[in-house]
């Protein structure tokens, strides 16, 4: 048996998906079951409701699993929870999503935590594997609203490259460890998408998909900042944020690699078939 947390996520949702049509075993964590997918793709999953904040619903949710696929918001209180249910559970591997430069000296709180957690997880004695994407594609759909209002979008990037990936492709990856996890132990592997694109390369897609300008407004940390609390971000998160656009146009997330195929068997989705594929998210309110 395979579980999956945050399965209602980016993530999660297409993991549990893509066990399900593979014919193994799944159970999803979810706090309301009234989120599962209802289109059918979760037909026959095992459902499991529970709460990080509740050990004994997590000890429940891993009675009889052998493989947990670990996604939360990298919050150590509740990833390090669903570890140590895991080890009273018995639970022999466990896939983890986390951050590439998870240290303990990071200037990124969210990347400290990750250490935080990656530590407990190595000092648990469980067999796992990290795996650490680059930035998510799906996260465009966050600045959506604003480029349907504006024709356009702002962010702190600068000119900063990355190696986007869609968050299908991580699906597919955690997917592949936790099917067949030998010889898998103890790896960390970097998930991209096939190329290095910036933010002027995001409003260029969108304009060729859509027909109309897009436009890409450079704004310093600070500004977007503001404009993340303006839209009802709180403080800490809009901070962080900020404050990893800013490394990114530094060149932090300027890193490719072919993890995904050497996983998956196959080239992980260009910036451009994920826009295509999504088209209508993006499209302006008086299209619609």
């Amino acid at each position: 048996m395979i579980l999956v947390t945050g399965a209602t996520g980016k993530i999660g949702t297409e993991a549990v998906r893509l066990l399900n049509s593979e014919r193994l075993p799944v159970r999803a964590l979810v706090r309301d079951a009234a989120r599962a997918p209802q289109d059918g793709s979760w037909s026959g999953v095992e459902i499991a409701v529970g709460d990080f904040d509740r050990p004994d619903t997590l000890d429940a949710a891993m009675a009889g699993v052998d493989t947990l696929v670990l996604i939360t918001p990298s919050v150590p209180a509740q990833e390090i929870a669903a570890i140590d249910s895991a080890v009273r559970r018995a639970v022999k591997h466990v896939v983890k999503i986390t951050n590439h430069k998870a240290t303990d000296d990071s200037p990124v709180d969210r990347r400290r935590d990750h250490a935080r957690i990656e530590a407990h997880l190595a000092a648990s004695g469980l067999t796992y594997t990290l795996l650490a994407p680059n930035l998510l594609m799906q996260n465009l759909f966050s600045v959506a609203p604003m480029i349907k209002q504006t024709h356009g979008f702002v962010m702190s990037a600068g000119d900063g490259q990355f190696g986007m990936i869609d968050s299908r492709d991580v699906s597919a990856a955690a997917v592949a460890v936790a099917a067949d996890p030998a010889g898998r132990e103890g790896r960390t592997y970097l998930l991209t998408g096939p190329e290095l694109v910036t933010y002027a390369d995001v409003a260029a897609e969108l304009t060729r998909a859509l027909g109309e300008e897009i436009e890409y407004r450079r704004l310093t940390p600070d500004q977007h900042r503001e404009v993340m609390v303006r839209a009802g971000l709180p403080g800490p998160v809009a901070a962080s944020n900020a404050q990893v656009f800013g490394l990114i146009a530094e060149g932090d997330a300027a890193w490719l690699s072919d993890d995904v195929t050497t996983l998956t068997g196959r080239n992980p989705r260009s910036l451009r078939t994920f826009i295509t594929d999504h088209v209508t998210a993006f499209k302006y309110i008086i299209d619609v």
